[in-house]
């Protein structure tokens, strides 16, 4: 889940949602939370080659502009956060942008992988736009792999516009670790950090409902505190506002949390647990393939469109 935009379950699911008033979105984090990080509106000084391949990935061409705003925002900040850590993207031209051969389906793809050794495994950002007999699907996806030399969870975001007026929201930092026997772990990453009450304010708000994947696998590794709502407006005005004052406040702070207190947090492991979460991350990435992209490239891009991108993720995942 995540791991790119066009999620098979995002293109199975029904959309739907609703409009709303949410209070500023700003209630203070725990005192022990370190100091909050600032978030960027452009890209952050790279490369030329990163600069480059990340050109037209960082366009965001299909969707609103507060849409657009919030990615380029979240990207530009986790690169620079991490930059460090982090590789140039070196995907294929033909992988970093694809479509399909009727012109109906567009993608573009970003991969950077962590420098070794380091806590970075992955950082993968991606966008599609789909024409489809209902209409437009346009999805934006963030997301962060965390290396085996950490158990901290990863980073995860997605954005799935049906209509202009109705959008899928998906923001989690997914465990790596079992939290009924690691009691610990729930409270370090998901109790101490607050990150509940984020889901909590945007239930309060008319126009957001509960959003269920329709993949029981998927439903199973996300965190206790994972936002899955839908919203649906009565206009495209206010949708606009509801991701550029809400959506992207939660967004941003939620982001915020994970790159203080996972990615750049060291964490005392043995052997055998660096071991265990190594398997679990493999057969993650595994079923990814086999239950996600393995079905949901072939359909909108065709076989060897599909047989491109799969082997260039294949090869990131190993």
């Amino acid at each position: 889940m995540g791991v790119v935009v066009f999620s098979s379950h995002s293109l199975r699911s029904p959309f739907s949602t609703s409009p709303l008033s949410l209070s500023p979105l700003r209630p203070p984090l725990p005192p022990s939370k370190p100091p909050q990080i600032s978030f960027s509106t452009s890209s952050p000084q790279m490369d030329p080659q990163i600069g480059g391949s990340s050109k037209r990935f960082m366009d965001f061409p299909y969707v609103s502009a507060p849409h657009r705003d919030l990615m380029v925002e979240l990207v530009s900040t986790m690169e620079s956060r991490l930059e460090s850590s982090l590789l140039p993207c070196t995907l294929p031209q033909d992988v970093q942008y694809y479509h399909n051969h009727t012109g109906t389906a567009h993608a573009c793809l970003h991969i950077r992988s962590g420098l070794k050794p380091s806590l970075i495994d992955f950082m993968l950002g991606s966008w599609l736009h789909c024409e489809l007999p209902a209409g437009a699907l346009n999805i934006t996806s963030l997301s962060t792999y965390l290396s085996p030399l950490t158990d901290a969870p990863n980073f995860l975001m997605e954005l799935i516009q049906s209509s202009p007026t109705s959008l899928v929201f998906i923001l989690d930092l997914p465990p790596r670790k079992d939290l009924v026997l690691h009691p610990d772990y729930l409270q370090t990453f998901y109790e101490a950090t607050q990150l509940n009450r984020h889901r909590q304010l945007l239930e309060k708000i008319p126009e957001v409902r509960p959003y269920s994947s329709s993949s029981l696998y998927i439903r199973f590794l996300v965190s206790p505190t994972a936002i899955l709502v839908r919203i649906e407006t009565g206009g495209t005005e206010r949708m606009e506002e509801i991701v550029r004052h809400h959506v992207s406040s939660i967004a941003k702070e939620v982001l915020g949390t994970w790159l203080d207190w996972c990615a750049c947090g060291e964490r005392d492991m043995g052997e055998a647990d660096r071991d265990y979460v190594a398997k679990r991350d493999r057969m993650i990435k595994q079923k990814t393939i086999e239950i996600d992209l393995g079905s949901s490239l072939p359909r909108l891009f065709g076989e060897e469109v599909a047989a491109r991108v799969l082997a260039a993720i294949q090869e990131v995942f190993n």
